[in-house]
């Protein structure tokens, strides 16, 4: 788990479907006065030079954010996102690249508060360099999933959580439910999105994953899937999906209009598809 770095992969077609739908929900939460909290389990550095060596080694940012950046003004529906990401690219050029944690840190307002975790010890140092200025901003350098329990219920109690584990071991695959199986215990009206892979064919594991959350015992569970391209046989990440426990009444209809854009806007092949499914709802 920890040999993963995600500024190899910042800004691809994964990331602009999690940060999406998370621009989303933090819109909706600030849509009333009242104070939340924002925890974040897997934090990694916060911010990503899409210019430096690991971005450029892979590239993947270019057949993901790149292709909206171009094309702002057709994403009304994520200004939000947009705003955020011009704020570190002031020049127009697109060079940095804002992870989660920051993209919630930038919409969060003076009454919210930000909690985030990460394991690694360099990218914990990289995230408080980037963060850590920040008073509303708490940072723990500690295995996400055990400080998630450990922390809740927090203080506010209205709030959201994003799990986004790299899922390099299988065993993560039943990790996120059983931690989530916890929290809900401790603070059951939480919202919390988790972010799966969508894997070639003999490594996918979403379907156990998503039979896993739909057994918890929580108000309702929203699914959106995004693959830009077909579903290889041994290897490859053709898409990924967020899975939105507790999701906020009628959130389904801005994910709607959103995800036929982006799956006409970065897929790959013919073969791109998107999905939207209340597995269970209140």
């Amino acid at each position: 788990m920890l040999s993963y770095r995600h500024a190899f992969h910042a800004g691809n077609h994964a990331d602009v479907l999690k940060h999406a739908a998370l621009s989303l929900l933090i819109a909706n939460f600030r849509q009333k006065d009242k104070p939340f909290i924002y925890l974040d389990t897997h934090s990694g550095a916060g911010l990503y030079a899409l210019q430096g060596e690991w971005a450029q080694k892979t590239g993947e940012y270019k057949n993901g954010i790149e292709r909206l950046w171009q094309n702002q003004q057709k994403w009304p529906e994520l200004k939000d996102y947009f705003q955020v990401l011009a704020t570190h690219n002031p020049n127009g050029t697109l060079q940095h690249y804002t992870g989660s944690p920051e993209l919630a840190r930038s919409l969060l307002r003076e009454q919210d508060k930000v909690v985030l975790m990460e394991l690694h010890s360099s990218e914990v140092e990289n995230l408080k360099n980037n963060l850590g200025f920040d008073k509303r901003v708490t940072i723990h350098q500690r295995n996400g999933l055990e400080g998630l329990i450990a922390l809740l219920p927090p203080t506010p109690r209205r709030g959201l959580v994003l799990l986004d584990p790299a899922y390099e071991q299988v065993d993560e695959y039943k990790q996120v439910p059983d931690a989530l199986e916890k929290a809900l215990h401790r603070w059951s009206t939480g919202t919390y999105m988790v972010w799966y892979p969508l894997l070639a064919k003999g490594r996918d594991q979403s379907i156990p994953l998503l039979r896993r959350l739909q057994a918890l015992a929580c108000k309702n569970l929203l699914i959106a899937e995004l693959a830009v391209e077909s579903q290889q046989l041994e290897f490859g990440m053709h898409g990924s999906g967020v899975a939105i426990i507790n999701a906020p009444w009628q959130f389904d209809e801005p994910l709607k209009a959103l995800l036929p854009k982006l799956c006409e806007a970065l897929k790959v092949n013919d073969y791109a598809t998107w999905k939207l499914e209340w597995r269970i709802k209140d």
